[in-house]
């Protein structure tokens, strides 16, 4: 009966939410300036380095505490009996996981996300580097958008508008830098703006300087893939030698066993 009891309890919470006869969100909104304490420091950045600005980091965060908070409310009904204070941190356990997961995995894919311009940007500057010969730097950086990855092409197009806008400054370089912020982006952009500052006759001396830079970076980037490559050799090495060790060791075990039983 006590089961039936919980199911019916679970269902009409559903109900009761879903109709908004529990607004779990005004409650949300009623406590905004607790629920701030449990909101991570780099959350924002985070929301914005995926989904641009778009969305408001906010509103994703009031999601995570209304999930958390469900979960809890559910979890609750299903331990009800016998509720102690062990099932009590049982279940602030479990919300505080759900409440988790989005940032861990949000950080996660950004984590992804910069390893994978890390490894781009040394190519794409190559590319912008022989424009550069051809070109002053503003016009060498819009001709380079046709063939730039996909994942510059926003962070270029933003500093191409802010220099055509008549800003002169180092900041659409920076800008673009902290877009991006990864292995010596923000020495390779203050490069690129004494570049675009440089006299016609100096021009090849700073060229030349760029492009040892440059050369500095791409062996950095193979020699990071390798070394990646390689780790997740021995990594698959690994588990197949942890895996066949198992077999055996549960092989070696039922043929004691059935020596035993004989």
């Amino acid at each position: 009966m006590q089961v039936e009891i919980i199911i019916l309890a679970v269902i009409v919470f559903v109900i009761m939410a879903y109709t908004g006869q529990i607004n779990i969100n005004q409650l949300i909104i009623d406590n905004q300036m607790f629920f701030m304490k449990l909101k991570e420091s780099d959350w924002d950045f985070y929301v914005q380095a995926k989904y641009g600005n778009g969305i408001n980091p906010d509103i994703l965060f009031n999601k995570r505490i209304k999930n958390a908070l469900i979960v809890m409310v559910l979890v609750f009904l299903f331990m009800i009996n016998g509720f102690n204070s062990v099932k009590l941190l049982l279940v602030f356990v479990i919300g505080f996981f759900v409440f988790k997961m989005p940032y861990n995995d949000i950080k996660k894919y950004y984590k992804r996300h910069i390893h994978e311009i890390d490894m781009m940007l040394p190519y794409y500057l190559k590319n912008l580097e022989i424009l550069i010969q051809h070109y002053t730097v503003p016009v060498a950086i819009g001709k380079s958008m046709a063939d730039a990855p996909e994942i510059f092409r926003e962070g270029l197009r933003e500093m191409i508008d802010a220099i055509n806008s008549g800003d002169d400054s180092i900041e659409p370089y920076m800008a673009f830098a902290r877009k991006y912020p990864v292995r010596d982006s923000m020495r390779m952009m203050r490069l690129l703006y004494r570049l675009s500052l440089g006299r016609q006759e100096r021009k090849q001396e700073q060229i030349l300087a760029f492009s040892r830079t440059i050369s500095s970076l791409q062996q950095k980037a193979r020699e990071t893939r390798y070394k990646n490559r390689l780790e997740k050799m021995e990594n698959k090495t690994m588990s197949m030698l942890i895996t066949t060790g198992v077999g055996l060791m549960i092989l070696l075990v039922f043929s004691v066993l059935k020596l035993m039983n004989l």
